[in-house]
């Protein structure tokens, strides 16, 4: 069974107070959108360093939120701002202290200082976010995987089918070329018609595409199994199973064959679609 990991997922993980959020969706490289509150920051480093440890693909936003328990959140006074209010209250008749710490920036709310909490388990509940968010993109590869098997069986059993008509490709062009002659009442002697048939036969010849076809099929059914980060790889060789695919039909003289590449071609689409999902 083929084993992959996909560059789409979520996890999350957290503490008593705080929670990190890590998502995963497809980029060519590493790249972390990382979102940190206020005081925070020395967690950087320690952040990209466990991504860069775990993913060799995929845009990767991580967030880490505190959340402040019910009763648990604390205020606290602006005094010179309420100070500064009632001067100018008193000086035009007087206000309501009431009234005047309704207004808005005289009271605060505060959350807990960052540099109180325990790092060690910030950092700790960071790693499980990111491990769960590993396993969820290795969950999802399992069925792209399946996937991906499925659509490199249906290329292998099309260019074996096109293997098989391509070689009836010579017959079919002197019984062709046979034919044309008979109908314009033209007198082309045995050796004359072999020779045009050989000539033709040479330019439609695909035995060497078809071996190319076969290599590159072979070498991403190895990539598959590898369980590797093989994305890229999996992008190179659909270019060059393309390519063959491509001078298949280009060279094909045979209604059956054309259908077979067309066939193959579609595959290869799917496959490749699928294939940008990898890491």
């Amino acid at each position: 069974m083929t084993r992959l990991s996909s560059m789409t997922g979520f996890a999350s993980a957290g503490g008593p107070d705080w929670n990190w959020e890590a998502r995963s969706v497809n980029h060519r490289g590493v790249d972390l959108r990382l979102r940190l509150p206020p005081g925070c920051d020395g967690l950087e480093a320690a952040a990209r360093k466990a991504v860069q440890a775990r993913f060799a693909r995929g845009s990767i936003a991580l967030e880490l939120r505190f959340e402040t328990a019910p009763g648990g959140q604390r205020y606290r006074v602006d005094e010179a701002w309420l100070d500064e209010l009632a001067n100018m209250a008193d000086r035009r008749g007087g206000g309501d202290i009431a009234g005047l710490m309704g207004l808005r920036g005289v009271i605060e709310a505060v959350d807990q200082d960052p540099e109180a909490r325990d790092e060690t388990a910030l950092l700790a509940s960071m790693e499980e976010a990111l491990d769960g968010l590993m396993e969820a993109r290795r969950a999802e590869g399992q069925a792209l995987g399946a996937a991906l098997d499925g659509l490199l069986l249906a290329m292998k059993e099309q260019a074996a089918t096109a293997r098989g008509l391509a070689a009836s490709q010579p017959a079919a062009l002197r019984d062709r070329l046979a034919a044309a002659v008979a109908a314009l009442g033209a007198d082309l002697p045995e050796e004359r018609l072999a020779q045009e048939v050989a000539l033709l036969a040479a330019r439609a010849d695909v035995r060497e595409e078809l071996d190319r076809l076969d290599a590159h099929l072979e070498a991403a059914g190895a990539l598959l199994a590898s369980g590797d980060a093989v994305g890229r790889k999996l992008d190179f060789l659909c270019q060059e199973i393309n390519r063959e695919t491509n001078t298949l039909g280009s060279k094909s003289a045979d209604l059956d064959l054309t259908r077979t590449v067309l066939d193959l071609k579609a595959a290869l689409e799917a496959f490749r679609e699928q294939a940008r999902n990898v890491e």
